[in-house]
């Protein structure tokens, strides 16, 4: 039944990543309630590069469009000039943001991993867990509210580097499991003045670099330990799964913003937290 969790925890990566409620949180949750083994290194790179690749797909023109940008503020860029093209200047200011995630991932991911990763799983995990799950949940209850206010705009060229640069810092609390780096983003994204649409969808362009970088540093390490024929049947089904149910998940996110609220995201966090609180309460699994 090893395809069948690899299809699962897939599916769960590729709608969580993008969701506002913790992709990381969920995949040590579910494996938790019903008991699996993890299936180590190989399978976190599969749904990297699954959801890594949902993502560029999805915005592929957007994508495409920064890398010209860039490339064509180059020569504005070496005399120290923010590039003129609009498009080029929103291409550095997701590099400027994506700086404070890539340092705290460095420095702090292999701790935040071994801690929330234990097996068996500690009760003080689960509660912290369920601690970021209700204040993050409180967090995006607030900015949802200020985003009701906020003028409607998809544009990413309306990005400000105020803006960028505050999503950039709220980024990096999105190790910690329960945070979840849509969630912080887009509720950070929200209080600096973006609609909800625009808040997501830059929250996921922003997120480009640091999957494409987690996946590449999880890449070397698979590379230099190797991979089985099982070991690499697990690797795609769980990549597919991943990237299908991402891609869903970035579209339909997309236009659920344009007609309604977060308040779903909000509830739903608020419910799980209690669910984990109970069970670590009755002593579940101990």
């Amino acid at each position: 039944m090893d395809w069948f969790r690899a299809i699962v925890l897939g599916a769960i990566q590729g709608l969580t990543e993008f969701l506002p409620i913790s992709s990381s949180a969920h995949l040590i949750i579910v494996p938790w309630l019903f008991g699996w083994t993890p299936f180590g290194l190989e399978f976190d790179v599969a749904l990297h590069i699954g959801t890594l690749a949902a993502v560029v797909i999805y915005f592929r023109a957007d994508l495409l469009a920064l890398l010209r940008g860039f490339y064509a503020g180059l020569p504005e860029l070496r005399r120290r000039q923010m590039p003129s093209d609009a498009m080029g200047r929103l291409s550095v200011l997701i590099i400027i943001a994506s700086i404070p995630a890539g340092i705290v991932g460095l420095l702090a991911a292999t701790a935040i991993d071994e801690f929330f990763h234990a097996d068996p799983l500690t009760q003080g995990a689960l509660l912290i867990i369920a601690f970021t799950l209700s204040v993050m949940g409180g967090l995006l209850w607030l900015a949802d509210r200020r985003g009701a206010a906020n003028p409607s705009n998809e544009d990413l060229r309306d990005v400000t580097l105020k803006g960028a640069v505050l999503v950039g810092l709220a980024q990096s609390f999105a190790l910690i499991p329960g945070v979840s780096r849509s969630g912080v983003t887009i509720t950070v994204a929200l209080f600096a003045g973006m609609s909800r649409p625009l808040a997501a969808r830059f929250s996921f362009v922003l997120g480009v670099p640091l999957i494409a970088g987690a996946g590449l540093l999880e890449m070397i390490d698979l590379v230099a330990s190797g991979l089985s024929g099982d070991e690499l049947q697990i690797f795609v089904l769980g990549m597919l799964s991943a990237g299908i149910v991402g891609y869903l998940a970035i579209a339909g996110l997309l236009r659920f913003l344009q007609r309604r609220s977060l308040a779903v995201f909000i509830i739903y966090r608020f419910v799980l937290a209690a669910f984990i609180i109970l069970l670590v309460a009755a002593g579940f699994r101990e």
